[in-house]
């Protein structure tokens, strides 16, 4: 070989060395970006799925607290509709007691007068609890119903069908649909 020969050859392979490490280098830039590309993809899907959780998180959260203040309000509510039930339910006895007395037979004139005076204190009392919502429960000749009703004895009367009440021994007692105590009754059999 000639001598040109071998300082081109020299040059040739000095270019074609200088444009592999050009394209290394490039080559390793490429890659360093691409690195430092997926890792900023890799960050943003992960706060993506952090972003995800919170919302999850505030959502359950906000449909937990709309249940609590929606119970929260039912039970206001029921509170208020029913704020008279120990009262009423602690009169009942007075009720009965004034029911008895009333049924007792006035001889004289004086107790005539004391009669008329409790009827009028018996009436005040029920107009006063019906105004509350206490309502009294139909009992006799109704079907019996377990839900008003409490039989404490069996009875035949021909006369009635079998299941229906045939006597009332103690009145029974609704605050608004709630029974604040049942018809002591006597069914026929």
């Amino acid at each position: 070989m000639t001598e040109t020969t071998e300082k081109k050859d020299l040059v040739q392979e000095d270019v074609q060395a200088e444009i592999e490490e050009t394209t290394e280098e490039t080559v390793v830039e490429e890659q360093v970006e691409l690195t430092v590309e997926e890792q900023y993809e890799a960050k943003l899907a992960e706060l993506q799925a952090k972003l995800d959780d919170e919302e999850s998180r505030h959502l359950r959260l906000r449909a937990d607290f709309d249940n609590m203040r929606r119970r929260s309000q039912l039970d206001r509510e029921a509170a208020e509709k029913y704020r008279a039930q120990k009262i009423l339910s602690d009169l009942l006895p007075v009720l009965d007691n004034f029911e008895r007395a009333l049924q007792v037979e006035a001889t004289s004139e004086e107790a005539a007068s004391i009669v008329k005076g409790i009827e009028m204190v018996y009436r005040s009392l029920v107009e006063a609890t019906e105004k509350e919502g206490l309502q009294v429960i139909k009992a006799e000749g109704e079907v019996f119903d377990p839900n008003f009703h409490q039989a404490v004895m069996q009875e035949q009367d021909s006369e009635k069908e079998t299941g229906v009440v045939v006597r009332e021994l103690q009145k029974g007692y609704i605050l608004k649909d709630r029974v604040l105590r049942p018809s002591m009754v006597s069914v026929n059999e």
